[in-house]
């Protein structure tokens, strides 16, 4: 996850090969269904587990599976020779090693760390930043059809209600790490890094109007809104800390104001 801190953007090319193999990789990891899947990511909705095979139902990631079975998303692509990233289909049988994997889960609660560090790393979690240290523009207006979510499953960002071909903005100064559509749930998406700690992330657009390896600037148009991998005209915007993501909320000034920092 950390990879986020590391990009490497001295050469566009570099940029473009990493967008399109390590973004959709990550992405796919972190990036939990948004809208146009939300309500299929209910407990009534998991998929059958029994053994070491489980069935996958609507709204079913990769993540989701290994945080239900106990394997880690590895170890689960490994297994069933899923590539990034990791597209499943309804139905599938997944091979787990849920009984291993639990074994190994009793055995750590159970037994001290060898040393500090090692206990620190496992258990580490990211502190949000506090409130207006950077500044955040709004990326479009509207009304929030769907808030920030924490638990599990959750929308790891806010969903913005308006019209199709409405302008969408940069939040904030930054590159362009993304433009594609690969990840299924997302449609059209855009996604800018902000220094070597943020990156802001724009879905559904219908279309997009900068390319790989850009520059832009705060409130720069970027891509007008649609409903590309939704079933509404919509904006999905996410803010990540360090790959951690952050409720907009809590960062963007009040709707149809700047930012007064």
């Amino acid at each position: 996850m950390l990879l986020f801190q590391r990009l490497s953007l001295r050469k566009e090319s570099t940029v473009s090969k990493w967008a399109l193999n390590a973004v959709v990789a990550i992405l796919g990891l972190l990036l939990v269904a948004c809208s146009s899947n939300k309500a299929n990511t209910s407990k009534a909705s998991a998929g059958s587990y029994s053994g070491s095979v489980y069935t996958v139902k609507r709204g079913d990631t990769l993540y989701r599976i290994s945080r239900m079975t106990g394997s880690s998303v590895g170890e689960l692509a490994r297994l069933n020779g899923i590539s990034a990233p990791y597209t499943l289909e309804i139905g599938q049988k997944i091979r787990v090693k849920g009984s291993s994997a639990k074994k190994k889960t009793a055995v750590a609660k159970t037994s001290k760390p060898r040393s500090s560090t090692s206990s620190n790393t496992s258990v580490a979690k990211v502190a949000a930043p506090p409130v207006g240290s950077r500044c955040w523009r709004w990326p479009t207006s509207g009304k929030i059809i769907e808030p920030f979510s924490s638990s599990d499953g959750g929308n790891k960002g806010i969903d913005i209600a308006g019209s199709r071909g409405q302008p969408i903005y940069a939040s904030a100064a930054g590159t362009v790490v993304y433009v594609g559509d690969q990840l299924r749930g997302y449609g059209n998406l855009v996604m800018i890094k902000h220094s070597e700690d943020y990156i802001t992330a724009y879905a559904h657009n219908d279309t997009t109007l900068v390319n790989n390896g850009q520059k832009v600037s705060a409130g720069q148009k970027i891509a007008t809104m649609g409903s590309t991998g939704s079933d509404s005209v919509n904006l999905h915007f996410q803010i990540r800390y360090r790959a951690t993501a952050l409720d907009p909320l809590r960062y963007l000034p009040p709707q149809g104001s700047k930012p007064s920092c």
